[in-house]
C-alpha cells in the first residue's frame, strides 16, 4: 500500500476519540503559547522576515573570526608605552577599584604589571599601531577599525563566549547566526544561511567548543549553524547510501514531503514544514557542497595569498579561503572558530604561535574580499570573548595574564565600517576604559544595523515573551561607521 494512503488510514477510532477529548482550551492554550500554531504560517524560511532589511543595508553577510580563549589586546592592538617605566611594580588598588578577581589570581599577595615584551609600529597611512606578531594585518591596517573599548560582564569562559554568541550567559538562546538566518533568510538556495567552520586547534589548554554556540534556541530548527567538517564529508551522510540513485532519492524525499503534509495538515506543528524544508536543502548540498569544498579549482596566487597552510583542510588560513568562497555564494553568517587563546602562563611563548596561525590567513582574506569586490558588503570580524590583565598571574618570568572583561580590543573590517581607525581608548594601565565603552549588545546591535535591520525590532515570541538578540539593551556605535 502507498504510505501516504496508509497514514491517513491508519486513524482507528480510539486515536480519534483521544485527540478530540483534549478539546478547544488546549488548542486555545497552544495558539497562545505558539501563535503560528493555528494561522497556517510556515516558519521563517529562507525568504527572511517580511519587511526585513528595514532600512538600506551596507552589507550583506558577515564573515565572525571568533579567537576563542581571549587574545591579550596589549600584546597585539592596544599600545600602552607606559607599562615600560611600569614593569614589575604592583598594579595600584585605585585602578582595579576592588574589582571581582577569578579563582586563579584571587589570592595572589600582589599583581605586578608586565610589559609586553613585543615591539608596536604604525603602519598605513591611519599610522595604526599594531604589534610585530601580526605583520600581515599591519599590510592592512587601513581597511581595520580597531576598538579598544569593548568590555562585557562574564569573567569566565563559558558563560563570556555564550553570551558574544547569544546575547545571554545563559545557554538556551538563538545564536547571533540563527538570528540573522531568521530574519534575513539565505540568498543562496542550495546552502544554509548560517555556516560554521571549526579551525584545528594546537594548544594543549584550549577551551571546548560547544555546538550550542551555533544553535537555534527556541528559533526553528532549520536556521542553526550548519557545520562544515575539514576530515572526511564535509557534512555528515551528505552521500546516499551505495545502490541509491538520484531519481530513487528524489522520489523518496517526495513521498516523505507528502507524509509530512498530511501531519502537519492533523496537527498543525509549523516545525513539520521545518523538517520538510530541512530536508530539501540537504538534498540540495548534495550538489552544492562538494563543488564548494574542492578548492583544487583556485589559483597559486591564492594559495600564495593565504599561506602554504591554506591548503591544509582545517587550518584557520584554509577555513579563511572557504569563508571566502562562502562569502562569494552569498551565504549570510559565516562564521570561524579558533581556540588557543586562553594563556595563563608562558604567554610570551605561546602567542606568538596563535598569532602566526591567525595572522596571514585573516589578512588575506581582507585582502582577497576587497581584490573581488566583496569587502564593502562583507563585514569581517575579529575578537575574543574577553581580555587579559595587565597584572601577571603567576612569576612575571613566565607571565599569564588572567581574565579581564572590563576593556579588550576587537576589530572591523568592510561592511559599512570605517577603515584606519581607532575607537575608543583605555587608561595608561590598559585596566579601564577611558573613552566610549562598547558593550557587547552594543556590539551586536551595530552588526544587526550594519546589515539594515534596527535590533529592537527583531524579536521572536517564545513562552509568553518577545526575545531578542540584544535583550532590552544595544546602542549603534556610530562613530565607527561609514
Amino acid at each position: 500500500m502507498d504510505p501516504r494512503s496508509e497514514s491517513q488510514l491508519i486513524e482507528n477510532r480510539r486515536q480519534f476519540f483521544g485527540r478530540s477529548t483534549t478539546g478547544i482550551g488546549s488548542l486555545a492554550l497552544a495558539s497562545l503559547l505558539n501563535p503560528q500554531l493555528l494561522t497556517g504560517a510556515a516558519p521563517s524560511m529562507p525568504s527572511g522576515i517580511p519587511r526585513l532589511p528595514a532600512f538600506a543595508a551596507k552589507a550583506k553577510r558577515v564573515i565572525y573570526l571568533l579567537q576563542s580563549g581571549a587574545p591579550s589586546q596589549m600584546e597585539l592592538f592596544d599600545y600602552k608605552p607606559t607599562l615600560k617605566a611600569l614593569h614589575g611594580k604592583p598594579l595600584p588598588e585605585s585602578v582595579r577599584e576592588g574589582q571581582r578577581l577569578t579563582g586563579m589570581t584571587a589570592r595572589q599577595k600582589t599583581f605586578p604589571i608586565v610589559n609586553p615584551p613585543f615591539a608596536f609600529k604604525q603602519h598605513g597611512k591611519s599610522g595604526t599601531w599594531i604589534s610585530d606578531l601580526l605583520p600581515h594585518l599591519s599590510k592592512v591596517a587601513d581597511d581595520l577599525c580597531i576598538v579598544k573599548s569593548m568590555h562585557t560582564e562574564a569573567i569566565n569562559h563559558d558563560p563570556a563566549i555564550t553570551f558574544f554568541q547569544t546575547g545571554n550567559q545563559q545557554p538556551g538562546r538563538p545564536s547571533i547566526g540563527s538570528w540573522f538566518s531568521y530574519g534575513l533568510g539565505s540568498e543562496n538556495e542550495d546552502l544554509p544561511a548560517f555556516v560554521v567552520l571549526l579551525s584545528k586547534n594546537s594548544f594543549y589548554q584550549a577551551q571546548p567548543i560547544y555546538s550550542r554556540l551555533w544553535g537555534s534556541g527556541f528559533l526553528p530548527s532549520n536556521h542553526q549553524g550548519v557545520k562544515l567538517r575539514s576530515q572526511g564529508d564535509p557534512v555528515l551522510y551528505l552521500n546516499d547510501p551505495a545502490g541509491n540513485d538520484p531519481n530513487g532519492r528524489r522520489k523518496s524525499l517526495d513521498a516523505l514531503a507528502e507524509l509530512n503534509r498530511i501531519r502537519e495538515r492533523e496537527i498543525g506543528d509549523p516545525e513539520i514544514r521545518t523538517r520538510i524544508a530541512a530536508y530539501e536543502m540537504a538534498y540540495r548540498m548534495q550538489t552544492s557542497v562538494p563543488e564548494l569544498a574542492d578548492l583544487s579549482t583556485e589559483s597559486e596566487s591564492t594559495f600564495k595569498l593565504y599561506g602554504e597552510e591554506a591548503k591544509i583542510p582545517g587550518t584557520h588560513a584554509a577555513n579563511c579561503l572557504m569563508a571566502r568562497r562562502l562569502a562569494e555564494r552569498n551565504v549570510r553568517f559565516i562564521q570561524v572558530f579558533h581556540r588557543g587563546w586562553d594563556h595563563h602562563s608562558n604567554l610570551a611563548k605561546h602567542i606568538p604561535v596563535l598569532s602566526k596561525e591567525t595572522d596571514q590567513g585573516t589578512a588575506a582574506l581582507i585582502t582577497d574580499l576587497k581584490q573581488r569586490g566583496l569587502l564593502d558588503d562583507t563585514l569581517v570580524i575579529w575578537g575574543g570573548e574577553f581580555g587579559r590583565t595587565v597584572y601577571s598571574q603567576g612569576g612575571i618570568g613566565n607571565y599569564g595574564r588572567d581574565h579581564h572583561p572590563r576593556c579588550f580590543s576587537v576589530f572591523f573590517a568592510g561592511g559599512g565600517v570605517k577603515g584606519g581607525m581607532s575607537y575608543g581608548s583605555t587608561d595608561d594601565f590598559c585596566y579601564n576604559i577611558a573613552e566610549n565603552p562598547v558593550h557587547v549588545h552594543d556590539f551586536h546591535a551595530t552588526i544587526l544595523h550594519q546589515m539594515g535591520v534596527n535590533h529592537e525590532k527583531l524579536t521572536y515570541r517564545f513562552q509568553g515573551r518577545d526575545y531578542r538578540l540584544t535583550d532590552v539593551h544595544g546602542n549603534v556605535v556610530k562613530g565607527i561607521l561609514a
